[in-house]
């Protein structure tokens, strides 16, 4: 009992004691109920919730305790031009526990789409207000009610093309398209049918019931689906090609636009074999079967994510699943990983999903944790420590160092800002965080956890607390105390430490951490650290960060070595020291992770001023170019080395270097041995290119489509080589090489993308400006991958002397980013505008932004904070 009381503290304490009372049968608190009357009196007189914008908690909740068994039936008329309305016809049934209150239909578009209501067989006006569809009480009965409704579809999230269309709802945009109860915890039956022209496939939750052609239509009724969240209700419609294949038992379809044959050759079998791998792990690590009718996913080309978990219908970005002979290593991981976190979801997320989005996260963190586990398997030769550092470690830092840093569970009063909780904190460092807690309780415990809570929770919706209560059973730790500091807070720690020597042997050694921001936090935390000797022998020592300050006892007496390596196996959270032996000792050190957690800290401290600086840091890198031998820690150098040759190098130190870097990538191109490390450092020289040999050499290869030997360059690459010396005017103004490149491409899709792009790189500050501008009206970033693409080169260092003069309206249109775009576009947008700034000038212009709304939206702040860091450490970095 005194162990609980440690674990628990004062909460553990009342709950012992209620135990305590209820043994004996003694009250703890006397309740005397009141007369009918009152209590008739109390119910009616709560007051309703207020008809505002978005979804708010306190509407959710009020709905929750209300309604339930909430079914949508809805028939949808798809017409061939995009120009016209799609007609819907839409019955929502549901029962109330009380029907003396109005019930709100969550529906965010124009009042004149809605042309009729009947409420249980009564015509009612339309109350509609406040992106609410208002049903009145009059109209409503106890149990079982049915509202029918007449509309034209919302048009903001079902992403209408001149050939196919596909819903994305997440995290409130079910109400964009049809009136709905919006919130994850009430979760409904969907029967739907789908009319949509001759020669057009569709696909949705549930399998297809039936279809019949008339005339030049025809008509798809699906079969009602599982119960599920509106985020998760999904059609997608169109010119598609349809593929079926069974694999281990398991039927699946796929529909694609891919028209590439080498793609499709070189990229189906893999498609599905890794849907069906990934299927296999997932029931056997939940010991749950798959949970829903169907499973079949469709390839969407410049699909806003990389997928979207729809049940029994994911959708995936077309670029991530079809990859030809020339990907690289980190493409078919890439793709593996995606493969297997939308699979993940079916049951972290679909099967289970969070009562309110402020625990987004937990379907996120859960959906990438499996995804390493199950690439560790489905992918031969993958190095998953390696992966687990390079994928997450340098993301979760790259907010988590900011002033704008966020906790991993964020609070949220209302759906419409949901999107904003999203981001690289979630994505990056949770997995970090839950790879420490299956650490701190050991593999077992903590898949029987997780088992109990699929199990316990199935079909329905839990918390993160509801989580932690059930995994904290099943460990001595403190998961409570623990959760506050990784979950509930953002930040890392900075750890220093000491080491004493005496005739050649360690006498003492600890590490001290502390809290970035200067707070008093405690990272609770295991990691390793090697300590590295002169003649290549290394030592791995396991610290146990409990305390602000860690002894290592077991380092007592072992020779004293050369240098430390701290978080040699990329599983600590944190800036870490780095030994000014290290840079030299680099390439000795043996093992992959060490030194990819090398690279990692090395960037950190040079960010922050210690060690080394930007330009030391890229001479090192050069010098490792030709030394590193992996092609995942290839990408992690060639990254970091262009991070720091376009934003924290002047341009002075770019012109001065840039032709001794220019010259080593090519040299390291041509020695390394490994097909895909050249694409690697071949994409990193056509990024850096300044010089003229470079730009001619780069310009010879595009024009022959010939590529430097043992180099596979495709269509796409030589798109890419295309912008990249359109941005530098070469081969001259008068000479476009984006109009021939045009000419090249066989895709239909893939043309109309460059077609958008083509404005962004225009040799003529007038074209550019014209096409910023357009860029204020909402229709024209409906494409939002190729919006993003296009402000990348649109604000590169190469442009910024007329690309700056954005910068204020850029941020000017952010918030109505937020409301019209999807979840990543806001930051995506700050992101590709403020990336690649490194001038005074476009600080004071972000600082001057903020300090003119100080009553901003904090959210909207602190992406703001995040995309302009780089910015900010540049006033200091840069000389």
């Amino acid at each position: 009992m005194n162990l609980r009381f440690r674990k628990y503290g004062r909460a553990g304490a009342v709950v012992l004691t209620l135990l305590a009372a209820a043994c004996q049968r003694q009250p703890l608190f006397q309740t005397i109920a009141p007369p009918a009357e009152s209590r008739v009196a109390a119910a009616t007189a709560v007051p309703d919730p207020p008809v505002t914008t978005g979804v708010s908690e306190t509407l959710a909740v009020a709905r929750k305790q209300n309604i339930s068994g909430v079914a949508y039936n809805l028939n949808l008329t798809i017409p061939a031009r995009k120009a016209e309305p799609i007609e819907v016809s839409e019955s929502v049934s549901f029962h109330l526990r009380d029907n003396q209150h109005p019930v709100q239909l969550d529906f965010k578009a124009p009042t004149a789409n809605l042309h009729s209501l009947i409420i249980n067989g009564q015509p009612v006006a339309i109350d509609h207000r406040n992106e609410h569809l208002v049903l009145p009480a009059a109209a409503l009965k106890l149990g079982h009610n049915v509202a029918e409704i007449s509309l034209t579809a919302g048009e903001q999230s079902l992403n209408r093309n001149e050939e196919y269309l596909y819903t994305l709802l997440v995290p409130d945009r079910a109400r964009t398209v049809v009136p709905v109860f919006d919130q994850p915890n009430l979760k409904a039956t969907f029967t739907l049918a789908l009319t949509v022209p001759l020669g057009w496939q569709a696909m949705a939750n549930a399998p297809v019931r039936d279809s019949a052609r008339d005339g030049a239509t025809k008509q798809y009724t699906f079969a009602t689906s599982d119960s599920i969240s509106t985020y998760l209700f999904s059609f997608a419609a169109g010119k598609f090609s349809r593929l079926n294949r069974v694999l281990n038992g398991r039927a699946m379809s796929f529909l694609h636009r891919e028209t590439d044959p080498a793609k499709l050759q070189s990229s189906l079998g893999p498609i599905f074999q890794l849907h069906a791998d990934a299927l296999s792990f997932m029931e056997q690590y939940t010991g749950l079967p798959y949970p829903f009718q169907k499973f079949d996913f469709v390839s969407i080309p410049d699909f806003q994510y990389g997928g979207m978990e729809h049940v029994g219908a994911i959708d995936y970005k077309a670029a991530t699943l079809f990859l030809d002979e020339g990907a690289t290593q980190d493409q078919v991981l890439a793709r593996s990983n995606l493969v297997s976190h939308e699979t993940a979801h079916m049951w972290f997320g679909d099967l289970v999903t969070m009562q309110w989005f402020n625990d987004v996260w937990m379907k996120e963190v859960f959906a990438n944790f499996m995804a390493d586990k199950i690439t560790q398997v489905a992918v031969k030769n993958s190095n998953y420590d390696l992966k687990f550092v390079i994928d997450h470690y340098p993301a979760a830092y790259g907010i988590d160092r900011t002033a704008g840093a966020n906790p991993i569970r964020q609070p949220l009063a209302n759906l419409q800002d949901a999107g904003s909780l999203y981001g690289n904190i979630i994505y990056h460092k949770a997995p970090v965080m839950m790879r420490q807690l299956e650490r701190l309780m050991g593999p077992e415990a903590f898949q029987q956890g997780l088992r109990e809570y699929l199990r316990k929770y199935a079909h329905g919706n839990a918390t993160w607390p509801d989580l932690i209560n059930l995994l904290d059973a099943r460990t001595p730790a403190d998961l409570q105390a623990w959760n506050q500091v990784w979950v509930n807070q953002p930040g890392r720690p900075v750890f220093s430490h000491e080491l004493k020597t005496r005739a050649g042997k360690i006498t003492s050694l600890s590490l001290t951490q502390r809290a970035e921001d200067g707070s008093d936090r405690l990272w609770p935390q295991l990691f390793e650290l090697l300590l590295v000797y002169p003649d290549g022998r290394t030592k791995e020592l396991t610290v146990n960060m409990t305390e602000r300050t860690a002894a290592l006892p077991q380092a007592v007496g072992e020779p004293a070595p050369s240098f430390i390596l701290f978080n040699s196996t990329g599983l600590g959270y944190g800036v870490f020291p780095v030994a000014p032996q290290l840079p030299a000792r680099l390439a000795a050190l043996k093992n992959p992770v060490a030194r990819a957690a090398a690279y990692v800290n090395l960037y950190e401290n040079m960010l922050n001023g210690e060690v080394i600086k930007p330009l030391a840091l890229l001479n090192l890198y050069r010098q490792a170019l030709t030394q590193e031998p992996e092609e995942l820690n290839l990408k992690l150098l060639t990254g970091q080395a262009s991070a720091i040759f376009w934003q924290f190098l002047s341009p002075a130190q770019r012109l001065a270097v840039g032709p001794a870097l220019e010259q080593d990538l090519w040299t390291a191109l041509q020695k390394n041995p490994s097909a895909n490390a050249k694409k690697l450092l071949f994409k990193t020289y056509q990024s850096v290119a300044l010089t003229k040999p470079a730009q001619v050499r780069l310009y010879q290869i595009w024009q022959a489509q010939k590529a430097p030997a043992g180099v596979k360059l495709t269509e796409d690459d030589y798109t890419a080589l295309a912008l990249a010396l359109a941005v530098r005017d070469y081969p001259a103004p008068a000479q476009p090489i984006l109009p021939e490149q045009l000419t090249r491409i066989k895709n239909a899709d893939r043309r109309l993308r460059l077609q958008f792009l083509m404005p962004a790189l225009a040799p003529d500050a007038a074209t550019r400006d014209a096409f910023f501008a357009s860029l204020k009206d909402e229709k024209n970033r409906e494409k939002e991958a190729w919006v993003t693409a296009a402000l990348g080169y649109l604000h590169h260092p190469l442009r910024q002397a007329t690309s700056s003069n954005y910068l204020p309206a850029s941020l000017d249109l952010l918030q109505e980013i937020q409301l019209t775009g999807d979840i990543f576009f806001p930051y995506s947008w700050l992101q590709a505008t403020l990336g690649a700034y490194q001038s005074p000038a476009a600080a004071a212009t972000v600082r001057t932004f903020l300090a003119a709304h100080p009553d901003y939206n904090p959210q909207l702040r602190a992406k703001l904070l995040q995309a302009a860091d780089d910015l900010f450490r540049a006033e200091k970095l840069v000389p």
